[in-house]
């Protein structure tokens, strides 16, 4: 529900006035853009820069951008990136030495140089996202400081959906499309005939001290209404949809189940969901020298659990199959996600199903499991 008292009215012709301040406090924007024939998150500048008029046509393994008939600027739902490669770099420096004069090593660890982020945009199952890597990577007794340092100054600005794609299933997870908290402010977007304008509701002291300067006035009746009704057509609208209610036991009940089979003779190990996927963390360690050998950097990069030497110990891989290796994602993510950090994997906002090259669509599997189960149970009477 939309407190009154603690929402506001942006215009569309003051919303420049938003990146303006973000800037001068020594934010970097980063947001919505259009790129290479997708929106994609990247370095803001100016409200122009914002995908205005664009949305998407998303399926499974489909995605291609087409013309709104209006000048939304956050009419669309999610493209292959998430916040993730800002908060945990696709590549990151740890540490890098140097062999000293006497023979010894002297050892430095990387300091991130990176002005603190601004987040403009955040739905809310990506801000969910960020929410369950935080379990990851802010644990009180294993914080990664490169993630935590970079959380911690971030602002986050969330836009809350108008539409749904139909690869979307946000509210079978509870994680949309509305966000509840978690924000520095929230806008929802509104366009009635010629009236644009953002619905605002600060969610933290930060929120407040950033509305105090931009150009704003109070909330109507009509216009939290019109919120409202905004976030009601997104729900109408979702395309997919999971049975969650067992979805844990469901899976460990399953891990000889035949639908494992199938799935091996179409996915294709491509690592592709894991990628786009907003709270996938599995990264490898690489040692890399020079020529000399006088110097050596450690780095961190992604990996994937759906890649050969992901899994290989002492005597070989311990995921030889590719029906070991979806089983193990797609168990993990749904199911063991919640035993490790009290949440689940997946917040439902279909990226793995729009990018995969053959549309495998996990809620589609997780029917098929349920229902072959159903069937077994119905053929032993």
């Amino acid at each position: 529900m939309i407190k009154a008292d603690k929402t506001f009215i942006i215009k569309r012709c003051d919303l420049q006035a938003l990146f303006d301040v973000v800037i001068a406090r020594g934010y970097m924007p980063v947001g919505p853009t259009v790129r290479e024939g997708v929106i994609v998150y990247d370095e803001l500048r100016s409200v122009q820069d914002l995908p205005e008029g664009w949305t998407e046509d998303q399926d499974a393994g489909t995605y291609r951008l087409k013309r709104r008939d209006d000048s939304a600027l956050f009419g669309f739902n999610n493209g292959p990136h998430s916040w993730k490669k800002y908060l945990f770099p696709p590549r990151s420096k740890l540490w890098e030495g140097k062999k000293t004069d006497d023979g010894g090593f002297t050892l430095k660890e990387a300091e991130d140089t990176q002005k603190p982020f601004a987040f403009i945009g955040v739905r809310s199952c990506d801000l969910h996202a960020i929410q369950v890597q935080d379990k990851v990577f802010m644990n009180e007794h294993h914080p990664d400081p490169l993630y935590a340092g970079r959380r911690d100054q971030a602002l986050i600005i969330v836009v809350n959906c108008g539409q749904a794609a139909k690869t979307c299933f946000c509210t079978s997870m509870n994680t949309g499309p509305r966000a509840e908290s978690g924000y520095d402010l929230s806008l929802t977007e509104i366009l009635e005939g010629d009236d644009h304008y953002f619905v605002a509701e600060p969610g933290s002291a930060k929120g407040f001290s950033l509305l105090a300067e931009i150009p704003h006035t109070e909330a109507g009746g009509e216009n939290i209404t019109a919120a409202e009704k905004c976030t009601k057509r997104a729900v109408e609208q979702m395309g997919r949809k999971i049975d969650i209610s067992d979805i844990k036991e469901l899976l460990y009940r399953n891990y000889g189940n035949e639908r494992w089979d199938e799935l091996e003779k179409r996915c294709l190990a491509c690592g592709n969901c894991t990628m786009a996927c907003p709270t996938c963390f599995c990264s490898k360690v690489e040692d890399v020298t020079d020529l000399t050998g006088d110097h050596a950097e450690r780095w961190r990069e992604w990996d994937s659990c759906f890649t050969m030497d992901f899994s290989y110990i002492h005597g070989g891989s311990a995921r030889k199959t590719v029906r070991s290796r979806y089983r193990q994602w797609l168990t993990h993510k749904l199911a063991a996600w919640l035993d490790q950090f009290g949440a689940s994997g997946c917040v439902g906002c279909g990226r793995c199903i729009t990018w995969c090259p053959v549309g495998i669509d996990l809620t589609e599997e997780v029917r098929l499991i349920r229902d072959s189960e159903n069937q077994k149970d119905i053929a032993n009477g």
